[in-house]
């Protein structure tokens, strides 16, 4: 994400909620404050047609990380 945002792409992760904490360690490590959402755990269970759903209910949230503000 760096890499990206350094040539002027925005950047940014989804992941789903029970990894903030670790997101929040590995950003603080790492000094930087990368865009994020974050999505309903868990993920690895889900359906097809409860994954689209996440993914409905995600878009404009994604939209906004990868949208150059």
């Amino acid at each position: 994400m760096l890499d990206l945002e350094s040539r002027g792409l925005p950047a940014g992760f989804v992941a789903s909620s029970e990894f903030r904490d670790a997101a929040a360690a590995q950003g603080g490590s790492l000094g930087i404050a990368p865009k994020s959402l974050f999505v309903p755990h868990p993920i690895q269970d889900r359906t097809d047609a409860e994954m689209a759903e996440l993914a409905r209910d995600a878009i404009d949230g994604i939209k906004r990380l990868i949208v150059k503000s």
